[in-house]
């Protein structure tokens, strides 16, 4: 805990941001960290609640009350001990993580919850700032191979938890950069780049190789499915030369919408336009998706749209629109009926605040309408829910202009191909079959391959890849060596 009476005396504090004025003009972090002496205070309301739930809100099970107590008492290097103890990768998790901890604040319940994520980013910047972030190579060596296929935050979680053990480690990914999505999904204006450079830099000096532009297991990758690959490794080479196998290459297949008119030039899976959007800022060739000028509807109303329309704004939209299937949630949740848990409510990201963005709920898609083969509009019509059961309100269709859609409305599946090159069975959504818990835990049917992240739980959160990395590598460690002082 932090100040037996913090929680009474101090309001909480967000972290602030650069005016969007100023921060519509480049694609750089415009979130500034806490100050030591407001973290301390922030610090100083952590509640002595008996039973943090916090812990169990967070997926890494974050000790969260350590590190609160830690930074209100000026101990900086001991917090971040206790931080990396649970998460390899603070410094991505404090700054894209929803931050479910928060939510499960006991404080929360009739109050304002403690700002454990800013606390989390001002601990890891404090640490890579002062020089105590670094590498940890292994006293010995196991003599054991291990290829990771995927680069994303599972991957690289699993990773530098098993080259910290000893084991050589191999990491393949299809793209010119490690990060999976961490580096060409999550825009540069939410997650610097350099942030991933350096972490990478860090597991080279403890072993890990990073082999980028590498297919493995299937050549042929579904439409919007973006790939640098320059060569080619099959699965069987793979399990020859290795000693176990990892596949972490994340949920990549994006939901379509195959309504008339989605060929029509201007219509795009949101990682169609993200990614090269990414490559772009990083010094890479223009992006040939272009909102400026445009009026563009993004469709879905989670992150990865909210990141559409971010990205829209920063290359100059006319105007955007933000499409979503479901109701307008209430403002605010029913703490007495939701709370500890991840509550359903209204929420307004930092980048609906950049423009006049039109969120439009309970909305659907019929059609994309074109002229010499190019989008100009969209036709909708208003859904109304009952009893969990959508139907289309008669009279209700609309034309709405559109020069550019982007599908944002999340991820099906992983590449199926790659998992039957290993033959590995899967569960009834396509993910990989593999279970969490007991004996032979995130293994797969498969002889030594195992499976963690997206690819395995489908399209998820950073913070729980990085735990399913984790704890895969502590199977595979023990799957290796017959025990494993991996923590789980």
């Amino acid at each position: 805990m932090g100040k037996p009476t913090g929680f009474m005396e101090y309001q909480r504090l967000s972290e602030a941001y650069v005016p969007v004025a100023g921060r519509l003009k480049n694609f750089h972090e415009f979130v500034a960290t806490l100050s030591d002496e407001q973290a301390s205070v922030q610090g100083a309301r952590c509640m002595d609640c008996g039973i943090p739930f916090c812990n169990n809100g967070c997926p890494v099970n974050n000790i969260i009350p350590d590190w609160n107590d830690l930074v209100y008492r000026g101990n900086w290097e001991q917090a971040l001990e206790v931080l990396h103890s649970t998460n390899n990768f603070p410094d991505f998790t404090g700054r894209i993580c929803p931050a479910p901890c928060e939510a499960a604040c006991t404080l929360n319940i009739n109050n304002d919850p403690v700002g454990i994520k800013s606390i989390e980013h001002a601990i890891v910047d404090k640490g890579w700032a002062m020089g105590w972030i670094v590498p940890q190579p292994p006293k010995t060596r196991t003599g054991k191979k291990i290829a990771i296929v995927g680069s994303g935050p599972a991957g690289l979680a699993a990773a530098q938890q098993l080259a910290r053990v000893g084991h050589a480690v191999t990491v393949f990914e299809k793209n010119d950069r490690p990060g999976g999505l961490l580096t060409y999904g999550i825009p540069d204006f939410k997650l610097d780049k350099s942030l991933i450079a350096r972490r990478v830099k860090q597991m080279e000096a403890e072993g890990v190789t990073f082999r980028t532009q590498v297919m493995v297991g299937c050549k042929e990758l579904p439409e919007g499915v973006i790939s640098d690959a320059t060569q080619f490794i099959a699965a069987d080479q793979l399990k020859q030369d290795f000693d176990a196998v990892i596949l972490a290459a994340g949920s990549e297949v994006p939901r379509d919408l195959p309504v008339p008119g989605r060929e029509l030039q201007g219509t795009y899976a949101a990682l169609e336009f993200l990614i090269p959007q990414n490559k772009e800022v990083g010094g890479g060739k223009v992006n040939p998706i272009n909102a400026r000028g445009k009026h563009v509807v993004v469709i879905g109303g989670g992150d990865t749209g909210s990141d559409c329309v971010g990205t829209s704004y920063r290359q100059g939209a006319a105007s955007v629109t933000q499409f979503e299937l479901m109701p307008q949630p209430p403002e605010e949740e029913d703490k007495a009926l939701t709370w500890p848990y991840w509550p359903l409510k209204m929420r307004t990201s930092s980048s609906h605040q950049e423009g006049d963005t039109q969120r439009k709920f309970a909305i659907a898609t019929k059609e994309f309408i074109g002229e010499n083969g190019v989008l100009k509009s969209l036709k909708t019509v208003a859904l109304e829910w009952k009893d969990g059961k959508m139907s289309e309100l008669a009279g209700s269709e609309q034309t709405v202009a559109a020069d550019l859609v982007l599908l944002a409305m999340g991820f099906v599946n992983p590449v199926s191909g790659l998992l039957d090159a290993f033959a590995v069975e899967k569960d009834v959504r396509g993910n990989a079959k593999a279970t969490t818990d007991g004996a032979g835990c995130y293994a797969t049917n498969a002889a030594k391959v195992f499976v963690a992240g997206d690819t395995r739980r489908g399209q998820s959160l950073v913070v729980w890849a990085i735990r399913e990395g984790r704890q895969c590598a502590r199977e595979v460690d023990a799957f290796l060596m017959g025990s494993s002082t991996l923590p789980r």
